[in-house]
């Protein structure tokens, strides 16, 4: 197979692609794709592809695919390893979880600092088989988009 440009030409658009979009999607937020949506899906399909030409150009053969994407997988491999053995840069990474409501009461203005609607997290509670905010203790969104909710003790 004939490749259009020197194969370190595609193994540097992976490695500049992947850190890029980790950056962007660090800056997004929490809620950027935890609860895959509809439109979340629609555009995670749109920047794939968009992304596919940052890596690829106009080279269409395969090996120029392939090359692109071993630094993409070496770079997350590597990240997962370092974020496991510093968790300043786990913080970094992957950000921290935020209290949404504690004690049965909405925290003042969490749910606005993090982009979700009263009716996303009114759901999310169903979910966890909660009827109001009133049974919760604690309601958390995690660094990974989850919300997780510890229910109030039973008295």
């Amino acid at each position: 197979m004939h490749l259009t440009d020197p194969w370190w030409v595609y193994a540097l658009r992976g490695a500049g692609v992947y850190l890029g979009l980790l950056i962007v999607l660090r800056l997004i937020g929490k809620r950027a794709f935890g609860d895959m949506t509809t439109f979340d899906i629609v555009v995670l399909m749109l920047v794939g592809s968009t992304l596919r030409l940052a890596i690829t150009g106009d080279d269409k053969s395969p090996l120029s695919a392939v090359i692109g994407v071993i630094p993409i997988f070496l770079l997350d491999k590597a990240m997962g390893w370092s974020c496991a053995r510093w968790p300043w840069l786990d913080r970094v990474v992957e950000g921290k979880d935020s209290l949404l409501a504690r004690g049965g009461r909405l925290v003042e203005g969490a749910l606005r600092r993090h982009d979700m609607s009263e009716a996303a997290f009114r759901r999310a509670l169903r979910e966890k088989g909660l009827r109001e905010v009133g049974d919760a203790a604690e309601v958390r969104l995690e660094a990974n988009g989850k919300v997780s909710v510890l229910k109030m003790p039973k008295s």
